[in-house]
């Protein structure tokens, strides 16, 4: 029996169906501009960091400046390179992520899959100072669309916080004492001394 033409379309509209993405919603962010990844953005981070540190030994007092372009840069790359945020199949857990600095709050938006199907993702992040003088990274809400947020997500998003902040300063991160962190503007403001 041969089967007919409407039959053979149904199937191949099933099958191309099976082997397309799904988006399934989650936060939209098509409202905000997009945010440039580079790995010279990245690099700037670390560069302007090291000159921050380098001039604070001289007048004992550290400011850094970090943009919406740099910390997005050294988000994806950190995505993309490190085995422990991606997922069984070797993807990052956020893909395409946007940090955006405003209102006193850093705001993480991406997307994520399981399997078939996609998501948009959004992590809203409060950033301030502990009595000892660290940063202090609280997940104030964390939103995977129709996904359970992943398992230690709160965990994950703040050690890649706290290492773009001891990393980037190096061993010199421990000899300074944070006053204050601000964000705005699309800018955040670290500034500390040195101990």
């Amino acid at each position: 029996m041969k089967p007919n033409k409407p039959t053979i379309v149904f199937i191949t509209l099933v099958l191309a169906s099976l082997a397309c993405t799904v988006n399934t919603g989650g936060p939209d962010y098509s409202d905000l501009t997009p945010i440039p990844i580079s790995t010279e953005a990245a690099q700037s981070l670390q560069d302007g960091i090291k000159k921050s540190i380098e001039d604070g030994l001289t007048s004992g007092v550290v400011t850094i400046t970090i943009t919406e372009p740099q910390i997005t840069s050294y988000l994806a790359l950190r995505l993309q390179s490190d085995p422990s945020l991606q997922q069984e199949n070797s993807t990052p857990l956020i893909t395409d992520p946007q940090v955006y600095l405003r209102d006193g709050q850093m705001k993480i938006y991406g997307k994520t899959q399981q399997g078939m199907f996609a998501a948009n993702i959004g992590i809203i992040v409060n950033v301030g100072v502990d009595a000892d003088g660290k940063p202090k990274i609280e997940i104030a809400s964390a939103d995977f669309g129709p996904f359970p947020a992943p398992e230690g997500i709160n965990e994950t998003i703040t050690a890649i916080i706290e290492e773009a902040y001891t990393g980037s300063f190096g061993p010199v991160a421990t000899g300074i004492r944070i006053e204050t962190i601000t964000i705005a503007d699309g800018v955040m403001t670290i500034v500390g001394r040195i101990r």
